[in-house]
């Protein structure tokens, strides 16, 4: 597994691994509505591109493949942490997190934070993150539960 950074010709591969990811590994926590609120068929690349774009974007590849991706803003702000449905539990993700966090610091962020889901919650509690408050927020008129996590750096 090596670490790089995201480059414009990785977003449809990104994308699509953000929509198994969500359709596949959180199906136990929300409803088929949410998933498809959440993660539609057809996403706005053009936010997805502006916005992996703006943020320090890492994707991790295993023989040439990409495996897992994650997005940082300035602040600190995790917004996206995604490991594609069958490379799960082989640490991929705590990679992209450590380097996020490496990032961080080098940056003088003193809190990362991010708003997790039911599914991706334990992972944080277990990487040093808390629960500042459980939210509900909506997309495409689909409420969804989430969680405001914080990690001290």
């Amino acid at each position: 597994m090596k670490t790089r950074l995201y480059k414009p010709t990785d977003l449809m591969v990104v994308v699509k691994l953000f929509y198994e990811n969500v359709h596949h590994v959180c199906v136990n926590d929300y409803t088929l509505e949410q998933l498809d609120a959440w993660a539609p068929l057809e996403p706005d690349l053009y936010r997805w591109k502006a916005s992996l774009n703006k943020n320090h974007t890492l994707v991790v590849e295993e023989d040439d493949e990409i495996i897992g991706f994650g997005d940082m803003g300035e602040t600190g702000y995790i917004d996206r942490l995604y490991v594609r449905k069958d490379c799960l539990h082989k640490g991929v993700a705590t990679l992209i997190l450590n380097q996020l966090e490496k990032y961080a610091k080098t940056k003088g962020i003193v809190f990362m934070n991010t708003a997790a889901s039911i599914t991706a919650k334990p992972f944080f509690e277990k990487h040093g993150f808390v629960v500042l408050n459980e939210q509900v927020v909506e997309r495409k008129g689909v409420r969804l539960k989430r969680y405001l996590m914080e990690k001290k750096l």
